[in-house]
């Protein structure tokens, strides 16, 4: 039987890294980019590719697979009275893990889902429960899944009639995060950058941390290793041509991606011009890779940079303003056939990015709301408006 788990493990060795057989990665650098006084905390995470045969070009996305934060497991198995050592099952395959370890490793615990309540609702009496999955109430049970995790559930609605594999039989296996690569292998051989902004907020009267940004804001140290992979993005990807001009538009950690777009460009001595739109909260304490990006700039390798930092004015100014301020300069690279490019929050910045854009086409070039529309679907037909929206 040893034979064949040694034969197993050496197979798998040599199988590519994928999502189903993550690289584990040393982290070789874990530092915080905002400085004192910032309410925010970007990591800049620099991890090794060694001997993982894994690449990437810019525009890629590498997947991390979190744990959970050991001390909401232990908030559950107190709350359950399990026990950690109990041994449950948990895959159809029938693979099984200590309770303890399934749910910090294996585990989806901080999402909940319609269909978890639905199914949960059988082990317990509470009327409250009874009544929220009654199909007339759908969106309630909806507004009561937002922002809630599985101890809610287990602490709302109890008491329970069910096992604790019961209970781990109703989750979903843990998700992998994808972060836009923040580095150009070609700048960094057998490396690979993210940067990323731990999430932390108060709902439903208790702290909540993001799985995967607080594991590596708090819970990792240089030294350790993540399990990671490489997943292509085929939407979001740099002119083949080095003399095309190019302009990001990427507020806070959208700042990632351009990042490895602009090492890969100063790398490869790309004589084609480019912009960044940059902007954050304070300029004192939230502006990203400041030093790296003016010093791209005085090289000549960034041939523009204008930066806003909302909360330093009396009226908050965002990447789409600055746009609308040199609409002139904009059409003008747009009309020469540069590549423009938007990272970041899909809800309201890069809807207001698009719609700033529309604008400028719509006034430089002189042309109706409709005929700029069209102009810009004739852009992102050709490759030349891309997008990196989460």
């Amino acid at each position: 039987m040893k034979l064949n788990l040694d034969t197993k493990n050496a197979k798998s060795e040599k199988l590519p890294f994928s999502r189903t057989n993550p690289f584990q990665a040393k982290i070789l650098k874990n530092i915080n980019l905002n400085r004192a006084g910032s309410s925010k905390e970007t990591r800049h995470i620099e991890l090794s590719l060694q001997g993982s045969g894994l690449s990437y070009v810019p525009g890629d996305a590498l997947g991390v697979i979190p744990s959970n934060d050991p001390e909401l497991v232990a908030s559950l198995i107190k709350e359950m009275e399990w026990d950690e050592e109990a041994v449950v099952t948990v895959s159809k395959q029938g693979e099984t893990l200590l309770l303890k370890e399934a749910l910090i490793s294996y585990f989806e615990i901080t999402l909940l889902t319609k269909k978890i309540l639905q199914q949960a609702a059988v082990f317990s009496e509470n009327e409250e429960l009874q009544k929220l999955v009654l199909v007339e109430n759908v969106i309630q049970l909806k507004e009561y899944c937002y922002g809630r995790d599985l101890l809610d559930m287990l602490r709302d609605f109890g008491p329970w009639k069910a096992s604790a594999q019961e209970i781990v039989s109703l989750l979903r296996k843990m998700t992998p995060r994808l972060y836009s690569i923040a580095s150009s292998i070609t700048a960094n051989p057998d490396e690979v950058h993210l940067t990323i902004g731990a999430v932390r907020y108060t709902a439903h009267g208790r702290d909540r941390k993001g799985v995967c940004s607080v594991l590596c804001a708090e819970r990792v140290q240089e030294g350790d290793t993540l399990p990671v992979f490489v997943q292509a993005n085929k939407h979001f990807y740099l002119p083949e041509s080095q003399d095309k001009d190019i302009i990001m538009v990427g507020p806070g950690t959208g700042i990632a991606p351009f990042r490895s777009f602009i090492q890969e460009r100063a790398v490869n001595k790309a004589t084609g011009r480019s912009w960044l739109f940059f902007g954050d909260q304070h300029a004192a304490s939230d502006f990203l890779y400041q030093s790296e990006l003016e010093k791209y700039q005085q090289d000549g390798v960034l041939t523009r940079l204008d930066t806003t930092f909302s909360r330093d004015t009396s009226q908050k100014i965002y990447v789409q303003h600055k746009m609308l301020e040199h609409s002139k300069e904009l059409f003008e690279w747009i009309e020469k056939g540069a590549y423009f490019y938007v990272c970041g929050d899909k809800k309201h910045m890069a809807k207001d990015v698009n719609e700033a854009l529309i604008t400028v086409i719509e006034k430089e070039g002189a042309m109706a709301r409709d005929a700029a529309e069209a102009y810009l679907k004739h852009m992102q037909k050709q490759g030349r408006y891309q997008r990196d929206v989460y």
